[in-house]
């Protein structure tokens, strides 16, 4: 039994994980004009938790390492913010880059291929593995690593950007085995990689 590999990703309905620029506002993250709801960032933080090892690439772990391992510390942070920044500093992590070279908050790095490493993580007798950022994601996508894929989408169109699927080789035939609306008009979809 190989351990599942799940991209989950926020996404604008027009297929992208980031706007021009690498813009984030429209997901509700810093500086959007609106956050996310409670309800969805309580479902993103139990991900989180349940999570046995995160896979990064830089530019994501970049993001979300310069915001959370110190959230909850800032003055005025909720119990959810606080809750999720103690979640991922716990969650194991690996980061995947060329360009970096130290690492923290229980994360290792790797400097080699990215879709060989993976292939030998999922091998071990572990918990589940999301994989987080594009460009990594695309890489397992190309190589058939990735078990399922959540879109969270938002009911926004943004035009151009980074998107969330990459190019592919092959088609790949998916099982949609969950739905479920947030507030916001916000709709996550889940499928599993049919094999």
């Amino acid at each position: 039994m190989m351990r599942k590999l799940t991209f989950a990703m926020n996404v604008t309905l027009d297929g992208y994980i980031a706007a021009p620029g690498d813009d984030l506002g429209w997901s509700g993250g810093e500086g959007a004009d609106s956050s996310p709801s409670d309800e969805l960032f309580q479902w993103w933080s139990d991900r989180v938790g349940a999570t046995g090892l995160a896979l990064y690439g830089r530019k994501l772990w970049e993001a979300m390492s310069s915001h959370w391992p110190t959230a909850d510390q800032r003055p005025g942070a909720t119990r959810a913010e606080i809750e999720f920044a103690r979640r991922w500093r716990d969650m194991p992590k690996v980061v995947f880059s060329s360009t970096i070279d130290k690492v923290d908050w229980n994360t290792r790095l790797v400097t080699g291929d990215a879709v060989t490493e993976i292939t030998r993580l999922k091998k071990e007798d572990a918990g589940p593995m999301d994989i987080c950022g594009a460009t990594l994601a695309g890489a397992a996508m190309r190589a058939g690593l990735i078990d399922e894929y959540v879109l969270v989408t938002h009911p926004v169109l943004v035009g151009g950007g980074t998107p969330f699927f990459t190019a592919l080789d092959t088609w790949v035939n998916l099982n949609l085995v969950e739905t479920r609306t947030f507030p916001g008009g916000i709709v996550l979809t889940r499928y599993e990689t049919r094999r």
